[in-house]
Formats: structure tokens, sequence, C-alpha cells
């Protein structure tokens, strides 16, 4: 049975695929992130397309790795006949998304076997197959995929296999490419060569990287999956690489999480500005403005990568999911909500301005619009950071980030001298942090609580001190801590909230696995408190968590120790970087860090 953490994931910044531990890829959407998937047995079975290229004899041992500062994946396989080595990398820069693999034998003789199953449209189309001297062209419907190389193929039916062997220092490369079905297939250069140019790009871009402290290795490589999750023609970033990969294994939360949302972006622009890394700030700025257009007022949770707003969700009932963790989705009518903590986390990135500072004029008109839209707009309920599918509510967490976004204005148009009405601006983000201090926080239980009115908790309340809202020493906060510590804790990890069975809440049947962002908070409350033992403690807690290539998916089951949802996920990659950054920067020294993490830390996985 595969699991989440056996893939690892290769991109060119347009699009992904996830590679199974045996070197079978199961997850292909192409041309871009949010585009049909050509392999999708991820969702489903072999037939709804999937390529493995792996030995064809007993394999004693599986080791991979990611290249140094690269997001090309090798994969080695031990057999009793030898040893051999899987490449696989998406070249960056050429005009339609390729696969390469290639075949390199280490050690001996290894016989290999490659089995290509081509489904278009999420499997529902078994396409036309036209063979070629080099290779062959699967068509169907608007798209195309071509397999080339100068391995002998055999086509059965519509599965294309493969037999042929490695010695020591033989090479056999494989490339796949997407053109639309009209247009003619055109073989790739030097598919070797490009995977090579391909790591110099990550390398070059890896330059720019800023990081103290002792966990370099794990802050880098997860930059390097948000920069993997960018889409390069538009500045555009996706939450995730995948859809429908379940919350719980047999449950209903899955969802489709391949496209940009405004919140996730705003996290890891932040985060990749802790590394070292700002172009990424400037092309999402650009995006925003164009898929916002001329109203501020319409501004929504979510856009497709190329700023589309119609994000309708779809079923796709041939698909039998992860596990049989049905519905299988594609879209997400998390869309047409509202979410009042968007304007917060917008806020923020756009008053961080260019990289001297400086807000251009349309930025700035964008702000402005949207402050004016919020300064009767937070008044309203709204369905929160966690996107429920119940009631609205006075989600505290909403209100505390539309204080934010009054916050971050003010503070831009004071610092820049820019045209505001900050006298306004400041009388509504007062009256907004009162209203919460009056009605969100229950002093019978001393904490904030979810929502106005309520007794349940949330860990979005993690994030008041962490945005300046209440100093983290605060009477209060501590008070959240430690009621979050006592109510939401599974295992050593933090719950989102309390899941219930009539779903009063999120409207939503109860479980779902402990949502990784909501520890990595957790940890930087107790590095605001002083309280550094913990803090460490519980980072490298998360750190066993990320599989054998260093990936974190959206949650983790404690009880079953697999990780679940999307993957790889932004939100839990944004938290690794921001948690690593307040341990850097809490004073601790690197004797100090090493010695609690040695004496209390699970072993890596």
């Amino acid at each position: 049975m595969r699991r989440i953490e056996d893939y690892a994931l290769i991109g060119d910044t347009r699009t992904a695929a996830l590679v199974c531990r045996d070197g079978s890829m199961d997850w292909l959407c192409l041309p871009t992130f949010s585009s049909s998937a050509v392999f999708a047995s991820l969702l489903g079975l072999a037939e709804h397309g999937r390529w493995i290229l792996t030995p064809a004899v007993p394999v004693r041992s599986i080791t991979r790795r990611y290249r140094d500062r690269s997001m090309v994946l090798e994969t080695e396989f031990v057999t009793d006949t030898g040893i051999v080595r899987l490449v696989d990398g998406m070249p960056i820069g050429s005009e339609a998304s390729t696969v390469v693999r290639v075949v390199e034998g280490v050690s001996g003789h290894v016989p290999m076997r490659m089995e290509l199953v081509a489904r278009l449209d999420y499997g529902a189309i078994v396409p036309a197959i036209r063979t070629r001297d080099s290779g062959v062209t699967f068509i169907g419907g608007p798209d195309a995929v071509s397999l080339w190389t100068r391995v002998p193929l055999d086509a059965a039916g519509t599965t294309i296999t493969a037999e042929f062997s490695t010695d020591a220092r033989s090479s056999s490369p494989f490339a796949l490419t997407w053109h639309a079905s009209h247009e003619r297939a055109m073989e790739p250069a030097e598919p070797v060569r490009r995977l090579d140019a391909t790591d110099l790009w990550w390398r070059d871009w890896c330059t720019d990287f800023r990081a103290d402290g002792p966990w370099q290795e794990a802050v880098l490589r997860s930059a390097m999956v948000l920069k993997a999750l960018t889409y390069s023609p538009t500045g555009a970033i996706a939450a995730a690489a995948t859809t429908s990969l379940p919350e719980q294994i047999g449950g209903i939360r899955n969802w489709d999480y391949r496209f940009c949302w405004l919140r996730d972006s705003a996290f890891v622009l932040q985060a990749l500005a802790l590394c070292g890394f700002t172009n990424e700030r400037d092309a999402w700025r650009e995006w925003l403005l164009r898929a916002v257009g001329g109203n501020p007022a319409q501004l929504r949770v979510m856009y497709g990568l190329g700023g589309e707003r119609r994000l309708d969700e779809l079923e796709l009932t041939w698909l039998p999911g992860f596990e049989n963790s049905r519905p299988v989705r594609i879209g997400n009518a998390a869309a047409a909500q509202l979410q009042l903590d968007i304007y917060g986390e917008v806020m923020e990135v756009l008053a961080a301005g260019g990289p001297g500072g400086g807000i251009d004029a349309d930025t700035w008109t964008l702000a402005c619009g949207m402050l004016k839209t919020l300064e009767t707009g937070w008044c309203e309920a709204d369905e929160g950071l966690w996107e429920v599918r119940g009631p609205r509510r006075h989600f505290t967490h909403s209100k505390v980030m539309a204080w934010v976004a009054f916050d971050r204005g003010i503070e831009a148009a004071e610092r820049l001298d820019l045209p505001a009405p900050v006298d306004r601006w400041r009388e509504v983000r007062d009256r907004i942090h009162g209203e919460i201090c009056d009605r969100g926080f229950n002093t019978a239980l001393n904490t904030f609580t979810q929502s106005y009115g309520s007794t349940e908790l949330d860990a979005s309340l993690l994030l008041l001190p962490l945005v300046g809202f209440l100093p983290a020493d605060d009477p209060r906060i501590v008070g959240t801590v430690t009621a979050i510590e006592d109510r939401l804790m599974a295992d050593d990890l933090v719950l989102r909230y309390r899941t219930s069975e009539w779903g009063e809440i999120d409207g939503l049947p109860p479980g779902e696995g402990v949502f990784l962002a909501c520890s990595f908070w957790l940890a930087d409350n107790y590095v605001l408190q002083g309280r550094h033992d913990d803090a460490v403690r519980l980072f490298e807690r998360l750190l066993s968590i990320r599989n054998d290539v260093g990936l974190l998916s959206e949650e983790f089951d404690p009880a079953a120790g697999r990780l679940l949802g999307n993957f790889p996920q932004a939100f839990s990659h944004v938290g690794l970087i921001t948690t690593a950054h307040y341990l850097s920067r809490s004073g601790l020294g690197a004797d100090q860090i090493q010695s609690i993490s040695s004496s209390c830390a699970p072993p890596h996985r």
C-alpha cells in the first residue's frame, strides 16, 4: 500500500509530478498545476494513468534524494544483480512542460521494465496511440502527450511497455512532453543536458538563500518546495500540487488545492522573504493587480493561476479516490466564500513594498480600495480561515486579521507619506481591537474563542501574538495557549479545532488529522514566551514528520504515523521556515539547541 509520504515532487514552476519510491509516477497534470491529469492513479488505479520505471528483478533496498540544491530527484535501487539509479526531473524554461526520466546503470547488470498508461482528463479518456520510430503519441480531445526514447517499445492495447537492461555507466533517457492535440509533437533536444541545466538553474536560485540556525538544510528544502509551487508565467502560487488527498482516510474532506489562495500566497511570500527571496513577492503583486481588476470590492478568496474566477467544484465519480476516500473533487466552492482574514494577509504583502520599500500607485490604489470595502465589511460574519461549509460566524481570527489590514495600512501610509484617510483607519482599527477583546475573549475560560460568544477553541488564535495583536506575554494570550494545550492537542500536535458528529462548526462529518501549520504556530508562541525547550522539542517533532526527501503534506495522523491531505502543502513548509526563523532569533546557542534536540526529539524518519 502506497502512502502519501512515499511520494516525491518534481516540477518546472508551471506544473508538477509525484513520483513514488518504487519508480511509479502516479500524478501529473499538464500543462499546468490545475490542468487535467495525464497520470491520475494517485487517486485511483493503474488504469487511470501512471508511468513506472523499475527493476524487473526483486529489489533489496531503495534510497532516494534530491540533488544538492536542486529539485532533480535520484532514486537508487539495489538488487542482487546490481545497482540502478532513476533520475527524474522537469527542465525549467522549456517551451512545453517536459518530464525527463533517465535510467542509469551504477554497477552490475539490472533488467528493467517500463510501463506507461496515459489517460487524459483524469483517467476519463482512453487516448488514441500513434507510434513512430522514437516513441509514441497519445491523443484525446484537446490534449496530447508524446513519449520519446531510443528504447524499443511494445504497444499492447493502450499500455506501452519496454524491457531493457542496464550495465555500469549505461544511460537510457525517456522524455514525455505535452502539446495541443492539433499540433505536431516536437522531440525535446538533449534531455539529459537539460536536466543538468535545471540543476544549475536551481543552484543559481539558491544563491540568494539567507538563514541562520542549525536547520538551514530543512529551511532551504522547504523554500525550494515553495518555489516549485509558483506558477512562473503569471506569478501565482499554488497552495499544493494535488487535489483530493484526504484529510481522513476514507473521509469526504477531499479538496482541490491547485489554485492561488491569497492567504496562502501571502504566507509563502513572507516565508520566502525570510530566506532572502523577494522576486516572487513582486511577481505575485503584479499577478494580484491583474486578477483583481478594477474593483477591489470584488476581491476573492482565491483565483486560478492565470487569475480565473470561476473555479466550479465538480466530483469525478469514476475515480475511487486515494485509499477509497471519496469524492474526488476538482475546482473549489470556497472560491465564492467570504473570508475576511484575506484582507489582513494581503495588506501584509502590499504594505511591505518592493525591494526598495516603496509602493507604486497601482498597488496603493488597490490597498486603499480594499480598506474602503473593509471599513463596513469587517462587521460581517464569514466562513473564516478554515473555509467552513457550515453557517457563517463572527470568527475571532477573521476580526483580528481585519485589524491587521488597517494596522498595516496605517503603518505604510505614515512610513511612506502616502495619501490615505489615516485618522478614519485608526478609528476603525481601534474599534475592531476593542470589540475582539470584549466579544472574542471568554473570561470564564480565560481564553480567546473560535468565534464571538462561543466556548470552542481554534488553533488560529495562536496567530494573535504573531501578527502583533497582543504581546505573547499578555495574560490573555498565555491563557489561550494554555487552553489550546489542554483541549486541542492530539498526541503532541495541535488540531485546528474539534470536529463534531453533527458538523455544527464546519458543516462536515467529524474526523481529520492534525493540521501541521498549527503546531508550528504553537512552537512560535513558545519562542515568544521564552519556553525555548518546548519550542525546540516541538519543532524537532515536526521535522521528524517530513518524509525521506524533506516533504510535508497538509496534515498528519499521529495514531497511524502517516501524512494526510494534499501534498506537498505550502502552508506546512511555510510553518517550518517561520519557526526556524523564530528559533534562530531566540538567542539560543547552537550547543543549547543541540542539547535539547538530542535529549527530546524522536528519531528522524
